[in-house]
């Protein structure tokens, strides 16, 4: 399943009660090694408070669960953070690139998935074009990670066919230019067709001449991020992956700092909410169109009604949601809505959430 289809089951799953443990995690020995204890603690505290706020024979089907599952997490293979989701119905372990606020234990009748929701928004599909006249590659990339090669009847090119066989023509720079913007235009063609088929957007690793040279053909440049440069003696799947992820990035943040812009601009229409019981209710009704979140904010609340609650601090006590950020960011997402998880301190002067209605 794709991070979108396990959010939807986690999402709507409802039981009592539903585990989420979440720690950052190391991708690296020996640094890993910490990883195990910050489990082990993880899972003991799960255990105990399991136990006292359920019983011990009422909960033993999960607590069955949680003490098999360290054995099936293999630290070796983790990546920025690590999410166990348990109930009586459900065993998921998801690994992440993204971080977690804290590692924590959360305890409540739905899964806290505000991680994933973050991992689903920084994760970005993406082309990588491998640009040179002597051959082009086109590689399907996720984040800074090569799935595959695009192998197909356009995809790879082989080396530039069009070349000089005039002699008298052999120091005419633009004729010359001519000919491999030639290539280049059925290059263009071949990966516009991709984007049509796939809807991904495209980074190119060539040369700043034959990045200039493809931009003069290109039929659609809006589905080009930029080029990084070429280093033929590092074209190995690892660093274009972390090239290309590096133009992504910074796209993104663009973004990101351009939705900061457009919520600002929106405060004096009177369509941007800063209270949270106003910003939790509009998300139940399906108008939130762009929500705000600064990376650090947390607030576990005890429900009173489906649509009402009080701000709690001990998440101890029944009908307490460890973070309500996390039913909220799912609500604008599933209705359509834009989420941005940020460290920029740009939205503070409005709040910690904000939230931009239709």
């Amino acid at each position: 399943m794709t991070i979108k289809q396990k959010l939807q089951v986690l999402a709507t799953e409802k039981n009592t009660p539903c585990v989420t443990i979440s720690l950052n995690t190391h991708r690296t020995h020996p640094d890993n090694a910490q990883d195990i204890i910050q489990l082990k603690n993880l899972l003991k505290k799960a255990e105990e408070r399991i136990v006292k706020e359920f019983g011990k024979r009422p909960a033993a089907s999960l607590l069955e669960k949680i003490s098999s599952i360290e054995s099936e997490v293999d630290v070796n293979n983790n990546l920025d953070s690590l999410h166990i989701f348990l109930s009586n119905d459900t065993k998921e372990v998801i690994k992440s690139t993204s971080t977690t606020t804290a590692n924590g234990v959360h305890i409540s009748d739905t899964f806290d998935i505000r991680t994933l929701i973050k991992s689903y928004n920084n994760s970005e599909a993406y082309f990588i074009l491998l640009l040179s006249q002597s051959g082009v590659s086109l590689y399907h990339t996720i984040n800074n990670e090569i799935v595959s090669e695009i192998k197909n009847d356009d995809f790879p090119f082989s080396k530039n066919q069009h070349y000089n066989t005039n002699a008298q023509k052999g120091s005419d720079s633009k004729y010359l230019d001519d000919l491999v913007r030639e290539y280049f235009n059925k290059v263009d063609k071949a990966l516009v067709k991709m984007h049509k088929e796939t809807g991904l957007n495209c980074v190119v690793i060539c040369t700043e001449d034959n990045y200039s040279r493809l931009m003069q053909v290109a039929d659609k440049p809006a589905i080009y991020l930029g080029y990084a440069n070429i280093d033929y003696k590092k074209t190995d799947t690892q660093h274009l992956g972390m090239q290309g992820w590096e133009i992504v990035q910074i796209q993104q943040d663009k973004r990101r700092n351009e939705a900061i812009g457009e919520i600002k601009e929106s405060v004096g229409q009177g369509n941007v909410l800063t209270d949270l019981q106003e910003i939790f209710q509009a998300s139940l009704d399906g108008r939130g169109d762009l929500l705000m979140v600064h990376q650090d904010f947390v607030q576990p609340v005890q429900m009173k009604t489906a649509r009402t609650f009080e701000l709690a601090t001990d998440t101890v006590k029944s009908d307490v949601v460890d973070d309500i950020t996390s039913k909220i960011a799912w609500n604008v997402l599933s209705k359509n809505g834009r989420i941005f998880f940020t460290k920029q301190d740009e939205i503070e002067e409005l709040g910690k959430i904000v939230l931009k209605t239709r």
